[in-house]
């Protein structure tokens, strides 16, 4: 791999998280990279709306085995805000220009909410260069069964990434979940974030305004693993169940938690994500139930 300057996220039982910047498809871009085994290709991790690199890192920190990159799309955390909107094409054919940049040919790819839609876009769109999918939190875009009202409408604007007081609120009503009931995660989360901008973040909203996989989405060879949460008022879990109807491929796994179970279960998420793409263990489990417990925060 090329280019990975001196900036380390975290230490742990596994290598660093490395940031830098490229210019990928003309656009100057913050990415991030962990090293891991050089036998499997990388995980390549695509984040959801205003999810900067950082508010991941639990659930690469869970992972343990494939190299991981991840970048943050323009216009949000440490990529700038772009002169003009973009298309999920576009954005796919970033993450395609960034694994040139890194020297590989191929990834397996994991999208969540918002980079779910991503993910299945270079699914389709560089289909030699996506090994497996595995798709959280999402759905087919447009045309999908809606979330709860009010918690869509609190995701048309920024302002929890902007507002602590108003997180505290709202967590609870918009990712569902632990965060009903643990008040601490939200601080814990809020402290990873990098907000960027207003307008990088409506953006990346109307990005994919209009964009819908049901035209194509039977037509994806890979084999997929859908992952939902049984208590996600964003994106019902019906979703899901429609996702791995209509792939050719595809296993499902719904976890006892909200939208942002990959940050509240990293564990559980993890281990679930990495028999998939070993193909260890067969079929993950249909019901992934986690007591209180062995529930973390990030």
């Amino acid at each position: 791999m090329t280019g990975i300057a001196a900036s380390f996220l975290r230490e742990g039982n596994h290598a660093a998280l490395q940031i830098d910047y490229a210019c990928v498809a003309g656009r100057r871009i913050r990415y991030a990279v962990r090293h891991g085994g050089p036998a499997r290709p990388p995980l390549l991790i695509l984040n959801g709306l205003g999810a900067n690199i950082e508010l991941i890192e639990p659930f690469i920190d869970a992972l343990s085995g494939p190299t991981v990159v991840t970048f943050d799309v323009p216009g949000v955390g440490g990529s700038p805000t772009p002169p003009s909107l973009y298309r999920p094409a576009g954005v796919a054919c970033i993450a395609a220009g960034l694994l040139d940049h890194l020297g590989q040919a191929q990834a397996d790819v994991l999208g969540v909410s918002w980079g779910g839609a991503i993910a299945q876009q270079f699914a389709f769109q560089f289909r030699s260069r996506c090994r497996r999918l595995v798709l959280a939190a999402t759905a087919t875009g447009a045309l999908m069964i809606p979330g709860k009202p009010m918690a869509l409408l609190r995701l048309a604007t920024p302002r929890r990434y902007e507002d602590s007081a108003h997180a505290h609120r709202v967590a609870g009503e918009l990712y569902g979940g632990a965060f009903r009931w643990e008040p601490k995660l939200v601080a814990r989360t809020l402290r990873h974030v990098r907000f960027s901008s207003r307008g990088g973040y409506y953006m990346q909203l109307a990005a994919t305004f209009g964009w819908t996989s049901l035209p194509w989405l039977s037509t994806l060879r890979q084999p997929t693993l859908v992952m939902a949460g049984a208590d996600d008022p964003l994106v019902p879990t019906i979703n899901a169940r429609i996702m791995q109807w209509l792939l050719p491929d595809a296993r499902l796994a719904i976890l006892d938690c909200g939208h942002l179970f990959l940050i509240t279960l990293p564990v559980e998420s993890a281990r679930i994500v990495e028999a998939f793409l070993t193909g260890a263990g067969g079929r993950p489990p249909r019901r992934v139930r986690a007591t209180r417990s062995t529930r973390r925060g990030t």
